[in-house]
Parts: structure tokens; sequence; C-alpha cells
């Protein structure tokens, strides 16, 4: 499993947040939007719940980065994607996405 990254600057936190935006809203790799409405997305989809007040819901971010691993060990039926487990998205690139998702 990935766990949370030691503390980062400013400028590096920022750049994980805007790393883990694109890669949500990208349609070739996170492809969050094509479940999730996103603020700041286009085109979402209504599968999933919408992603918003995510700190609240999940405040410990190995939860999120366990959902974006494999939800299928917590979930067997969830129609989400086991992005880590398929090797779509890597360690580097789930953390992003968590640093992202933690600020909606």
């Amino acid at each position: 499993m990935v766990t949370a990254a030691g503390p980062a600057t400013t400028a590096g936190a920022q750049s994980s947040v805007t790393e883990g935006q694109r890669l949500a809203f990208d349609r070739a790799k996170g492809n969050c939007l094509s479940c999730h409405e996103i603020r700041g997305g286009d085109l979402s989809g209504s599968i999933g719940p919408a992603l918003k007040d995510i700190k609240r819901k999940y405040p410990d971010r190995n939860d999120l980065i366990a959902i974006l691993n494999d939800e299928t060990r917590r979930n067997p039926q969830t129609a989400m994607p086991p992005f880590g487990r398929n090797r779509i998205l890597t360690d580097q690139e789930i953390n992003a996405i968590v640093d992202f998702l933690e600020t909606l």
C-alpha cells in the first residue's frame, strides 16, 4: 500500500495538486470525470458520487489511496476501476490525485 509522503514545500505541494488535477481530468489516465462530478471539470458522469468535501469525508488520506489503488478489496461490487492494482496509475500518480482530491 502507498503511504503518505512527508512534509512538502508549498511549491512542491501545489505542483502535486496541479498534477493530480491533470491526471484526474485526463480521459486516458485517471478519467475521474467519466464517473464523478468534480468542480472545474467538464462533461462529468454520475455513476459515482460527486467529489466534494473530500477531506471531511476521508480524513485519513490512506483511505483515498486504498480506494484508488483497489476499491474491490473493500467493496467487491464497486464500479470503481482498480487503478493501482491494474497499473493504470503509479503510486506517485495516485498520491498526486489524492493531493488534488483533498482540495475539493
